[in-house]
């Protein structure tokens, strides 16, 4: 079994959170203006980066509800389980009463202000540093912008008009007369990208001693490529995109099951994770997320006493059907956790049978586990399930111990190829080979003269369960047909989930908007 060894940043998530809170909460009291804010001083600028670890506390600090509201649309995902706005949310039946709705909006911009408070902090503590220490706040300033703007994509994905908080001063939302449109919003982002590039190390992720697997400029060059293509401005996607491949840092992971398991924590593919950890240790501290939804609400587990999860986040008959036509193999079998009574179902709607289905089409993972599941949900995520037997030994709890990656290579390779079929230009590979790559890993036959559908069938392949990426390219593209299966359907109305009551009721101006 393969460990990885204890990480200095989640470490320091774990221990001086309530330092950092203190420091946060301090930022709103007159003392600000001296040189001591609540016991904070300014002066020792060897603490400067405490107020960056806040902010990336805060940023990977996401309830269990959140990804799901991000995720659960879309031809490769159905919500399941007994949260009924989530599943009507999957339907395209919007709910504004639906509560993770509201907690994503409410702890999204909570923490979008605490990244601006945490710089306002840096910024405190340069006015006391030397040339190296401001060099330093510059980075640290331009970390926390890339993070803040992994929580604004995201809101805008979902919502699509949004706010653009410029500092922590809630007063500045005292009496707003416009919302930014998504359009905005993504230029915004991409133009803040732009900002931090110049100041952010040039290093991937996981090569950071400091900070390892935080930002880099290349987190913020995928974020400029994956705004760009949320504007369909596509010689911008293939020119950030472009330069992360041209970088030679960033190989895909060899292993395409491994990878969203323990061995792929901070592998050379990824250029964003959520970061948890149990130290190592079997008891005691932890920085964890909440990955029951995602895992079967029964199972017999390899390593007796590990917890099952709640049934909430499905993978379609659609996708699984989807793959099984394609003849994929290792991203099928990575991607869906089966039980029998899925694969029941998928006998009785498709011409599959037992005999002509692969032998990894089994309730009984590759690592022991067994999927007993016959209510909730017929599939669990396998890209959210973590093997028993990488759990260390003490901890219970599913999927205790895994990151959740946000951004990897394997799609850089992919957007950047359908940046040149749209169009743009780019001498740094072909669209062929940058797709080929990706076939490669997951043993498929390589193309010739690649077309945009075969690149979104590729992306589908390659990234479903992620985040809702499946869900926006359609909307993107205008596949709307595509999004119209097993009962649902879906019109360009439908492209972003109404503004929760609460939020409508403390901004009137929401309501004009969803109206």
């Amino acid at each position: 079994m393969k460990y990885i060894k204890v990480n200095k940043l989640t470490v320091l998530l774990a221990f001086l959170g309530t330092v950092l809170i203190g420091c946060s909460d301090e930022l709103d009291q007159p003392e600000l203006n001296n040189n001591f804010a609540g016991g904070t001083d300014f002066s020792q600028t060897d603490d400067m980066i405490l107020s960056l670890i806040g902010v990336y506390q805060s940023v990977a600090d996401r309830g269990w509800e959140q990804p799901l509201v991000v995720a659960t649309r879309g031809d490769d995902v159905n919500a399941a389980g007994d949260q009924q706005g989530l599943k009507n949310q999957d339907r395209y039946v919007y709910d504004n009463s639906f509560f993770g709705s509201r907690t994503l909006w409410e702890t999204y911009y909570g923490d979008i202000i605490g990244a601006h408070t945490g710089m306002e902090q840096i910024e405190r503590y340069m006015e006391f540093a030397d040339d190296e220490g401001i060099a330093l706040g510059n980075q640290y300033i331009a970390e926390a912008k890339v993070l803040r703007a992994v929580l604004l994509f995201q809101l805008s994905q979902v919502y699509g008009s949004v706010f653009i908080p410029t500092s922590s001063n809630l007063n500045d939302f005292a009496d707003v007369t416009s919302v930014p449109s998504k359009d905005e919003v993504m230029q915004h982002i991409s133009d803040q990208m732009d900002e931090a590039i110049p100041f952010l190390l040039d290093l991937r992720p996981n090569e950071r001693t400091d900070l390892p697997g935080g930002v880099t400029k290349y987190t913020a060059l995928m974020i400029k490529a994956e705004a760009n293509q949320e504007l369909e401005n596509y010689q911008a996607v293939a020119d950030a995109a472009g330069e992360i491949i041209a970088s030679g840092k960033f190989t895909l992971f060899p292993d395409y099951y491994e990878l969203f398991k323990t061995p792929g924590k901070l592998s050379d593919e990824n250029l964003f994770e959520f970061q948890y950890s149990d130290f190592g240790n079997g008891e005691g501290d932890r920085v964890s997320h909440l990955y029951a939804p995602y895992g079967p609400n029964s199972w017999n587990p390899e390593v007796d006493g590990s917890s099952n999860g709640w049934g909430f986040f499905e993978p379609s008959l659609k996708y699984v059907e989807f793959m099984l036509d394609r003849g994929e193999t290792e991203r099928l079998e990575t991607s869906v956790f089966f039980s029998q009574k899925g694969i029941d179902s998928l006998i009785a709607s498709t011409p599959y049978t037992i005999e002509t289905l692969p032998s990894f089409v089994s309730p009984i993972t590759r690592d022991g586990d067994e999927n007993t599941s016959t209510v909730r949900s017929i599939f669990s995520s396998g890209k959210h399930y973590l093997p028993t037997n990488q759990l260390i030994p003490g901890r219970t709890a599913y999927g205790s111990n895994k990151n959740n990656i946000v951004f990897r290579y394997s799609e850089t390779l992919l957007m950047y190829a359908e940046a040149l079929v749209q169009g743009a230009n780019n001498s740094v590979m072909t669209a062929d080979e940058a797709v080929n790559q990706v076939r490669a890993r997951a043993n498929m036959a390589p193309l010739s003269g690649v077309t945009l559908d075969q690149i979104v069938d590729e992306k589908y392949a390659e990234l479903s369960m992620e985040w809702g990426k499946r869900f926006f390219d359609m909307v993107r593209l205008g596949r709307y047909d595509e999004l119209s299966f097993d009962g649902r359907t879906f019109t360009e109305d439908k492209a972003f989930v109404t503004y929760h009551q609460d939020q409508i009721d403390e901004f009137p101006i929401l309501g004009e908007i969803a109206n």
